[in-house]
C-alpha cells in the first residue's frame, strides 16, 4: 500500500514553530507516512538541518518582525498585516502546486493561515483559541477562530483540564468543534546528565529583540565567575567570544546537542515562547523567565508560571544578576505525563 504523503507547513517566526514541527514530522515518520517540509527563512533551514532526507519546499514568507520598543510593537504588526495578507494569498497558491505535483494526501500548517486545500485533510496547529493583544483581545481572537474554523481539526498541543500549559490561550469556555488537544509537543527526552553548568541562556525569537537580550545578558554576566553558556539560536553566522573564560558561546545546536546541554544546566534562563515551555516542562528544569518586550503571549505565561510558583520573572530592561536569587522561592516545571495517542491523531489521513 502506498504512504499517504502529508505536508508540514511551518510559520518562520523565531524558532519555535520548527522546533516543535520536529516531534510532528518524527510521529508522522514512525506511523508510516512520507513527508514534505514546507516553510520560509531560518525556520526552513532549522528543519533541513535535521531532515535532510526530507523534501523541502519553500512558501513565502510573512516577513513579521519586531520593533525595538515595546510600546510601538502592536502598531508595527498592524502596518505589516497588508504583507501578511499578501503571504496568505500567496500561499495558497503554492500549497495547490505542491498538491497537484507531489500528489499529497494531507497538509499540517503550523500557524500558516493559507497552508489548507478543500480536496485533502487540513490541519491546523495552535496553542492560541485566545489571540492576547491587550485591548484588542477580543477582535483579535476572533479573527483567529474564523481562520482556525475553515481546516477540517485544530491540534492545541496542550492538556485538557485545568492542569495545563497554555491557561486562556488554549482553552475556551465554549470550545469548538474541530477542536483537538494532542499533548504538549517535545523533542526532548528526559535523562540523568551530569550537572557542567550552573546557567543556560537559551536564546530565541525574531530580531531585533533576540539580539538586543544577547547583547544585555553577555554585559551583565562578563564578570559572573559562574559557569555559564550561552546558546544563541542563530544558524549560520560569525561566532563571537566573550572574555569571560566560564562563558561559552555558542551560535546553534541540533536538538540532541541542545537537549544534552539544557539537561546538564541547573537553571535555564530564556524567554517564555510557549515551545520553551513545552520543552521546560518534558524535561522537568528550573528556568527564569525574561518575556519580549510587548508581546502579550510571552508576558501572560511568564506572570502565570510566576503566579503558579514554578518560575519567577522580570522585564528585559531590568535584568541583573540579583534577580536570579528569586529561583530559591519557585518549584520548576513538572512533567504533565499526558500521553497522546498519534495512531488515532493521524487516524483522519488514512481515511479515503
Amino acid at each position: 500500500m502506498q504512504k499517504k504523503r502529508i505536508l508540514v507547513a511551518v510559520l518562520n517566526w523565531g524558532l519555535g514553530h520548527a522546533t516543535r514541527s520536529i516531534s510532528i514530522i518524527n510521529e508522522l515518520l514512525n506511523h508510516n507516512f512520507e513527508v514534505f517540509i514546507a516553510s520560509d527563512g531560518v525556520a526552513l533551514q532549522l528543519l533541513q538541518k535535521e531532515f535532510p532526507d526530507i523534501k523541502c519546499l519553500e512558501l513565502p514568507s510573512y516577513n513579521i518582525s519586531y520593533s525595538k520598543s515595546a510600546s510601538s510593537f502592536k502598531w508595527k504588526l498592524f502596518t505589516e498585516t497588508p504583507g501578511i495578507l499578501r503571504a496568505i494569498r500567496l500561499e495558497k497558491k503554492a500549497i495547490k502546486e505542491f498538491v497537484d505535483e507531489y500528489n499529497l494526501n494531507g497538509i499540517i500548517s503550523d500557524n500558516r493561515f493559507g497552508c489548507r486545500h478543500k480536496k485533502i485533510t487540513s490541519v491546523f496547529i495552535t496553542h492560541q483559541l485566545n489571540v492576547l493583544s491587550g485591548n484588542t483581545t477580543y477582535l483579535s481572537s476572533k479573527l483567529h477562530q474564523k481562520y482556525i474554523s475553515k481546516f477540517d481539526e485544530c491540534w492545541i498541543p496542550d492538556t485538557p483540564g485545568s492542569k495545563n500549559l497554555s491557561g486562556i490561550m488554549g482553552h475556551l469556555k465554549e470550545m469548538p468543534e474541530n477542536v483537538k488537544y494532542i499533548g504538549p509537543l517535545s523533542r526532548f527526552n528526559k535523562f540523568r546528565g551530569q550537572k557542567r553548568y550552573d546557567f543556560a541562556v537559551v536564546l530565541s525569537g525574531p530580531e531585533p529583540q533576540r539580539t538586543m537580550l544577547e547583547e544585555k545578558l553577555l554585559v551583565t554576566f562578563q564578570n559572573s565567575d559562574k559557569k555559564i553558556v550561552f546558546i544563541r539560536g542563530i544558524i549560520g553566522g560569525e561566532s563571537i567570544t566573550s572574555l569571560n573564560k566560564s562563558l561559552e558561546i555558542i551560535n546553534y545546536l541540533t536538538f540532541k546537542e541542545l537537549e544534552e546541554v539544557i539537561l546538564s544546566s541547573e537553571i535555564i534562563i530564556c524567554r517564555p515562547g510557549y515551545t520553551s515551555i513545552m520543552d521546560l516542562a518534558k524535561l522537568e528544569k528550573k528556568a527564569f523567565f525574561i518575556p519580549t518586550p510587548g508581546q502579550y503571549e510571552q508576558e501572560y505565561l511568564a506572570e502565570r508560571f510566576m503566579k503558579l510558583g514554578i518560575a519567577p520573572f522580570c522585564k528585559q530592561e531590568k535584568f541583573e544578576i540579583s534577580k536570579l536569587e528569586d529561583l530559591r522561592d519557585f518549584s520548576g516545571f513538572s512533567n504533565l505525563n499526558f500521553r497522546s495517542n498519534f495512531g488515532d491523531i493521524f487516524a483522519l489521513f488514512q481515511r479515503e
